[in-house]
């Protein structure tokens, strides 16, 4: 269990791929692999917390700290209206978190009012979902092929490159 936890604390990359893969070469059953990326995901909001909250006191004192902190604020607002109306609400944040990564969906989240335990929650609940999703497509992948790795490298490009043709062809789109 412990390799699979460790993959899983990696914060970018091919943790979830390798990580799910390890456990389901070991033998883990898929229920206990969830619980393990949940667990990782509570570790990083008590590494990252101290973190954020040093910033924003920071950002009191240090005019261009602040600076940022307010475009992040307004960033978060002007996504938020363009999709769901005026203000940042948990499924909108849980999407930010999906889609970026949970340390931007806490950053995100303390932008838009929410504290330590429902910001880490909206955060956490985005990244269980995308956790799901790569998880899945490994599995189904790794089906299709004798080496995991290729499975792995597999996920992994399709985590880099599904958001820039989605990107391109909302830009598209958009022009036409």
């Amino acid at each position: 269990m412990l390799p699979v936890f460790t993959l899983f604390l990696i914060p970018v990359g091919g943790g979830i791929p390798a990580g799910v893969l390890l456990a389901r070469q070991n033998g883990l059953p898929w229920p206990l692999t969830a619980f393990l990326y949940f667990v990782s995901d509570v570790c990083l909001a008590f590494a990252f917390e101290p973190v954020l909250r040093g910033l924003v006191a920071l950002g009191r004192r240090w005019e261009l700290l602040a600076r940022v902190i307010a475009a992040m604020r307004a960033a978060t607002e002007r996504t938020a209206a363009r999709y769901i109306g005026s203000g940042a609400g948990p499924f909108t944040l849980i999407l930010v978190a999906f889609g970026v990564d949970p340390m931007t969906g806490r950053a995100a989240a303390l932008a838009a009012g929410h504290g330590f335990l429902a910001g880490w929650a909206i955060a956490i609940a985005g990244d269980m979902i995308y956790y799901a999703v790569v998880a899945a497509a490994t599995l189904k992948l790794s089906g299709y092929f004798k080496d995991p790795n290729t499975a792995v490298l597999l996920v992994l490009a399709g985590m880099i490159l599904v958001p820039v043709l989605i990107r391109r062809a909302k830009m598209a789109l958009s022009k036409a």
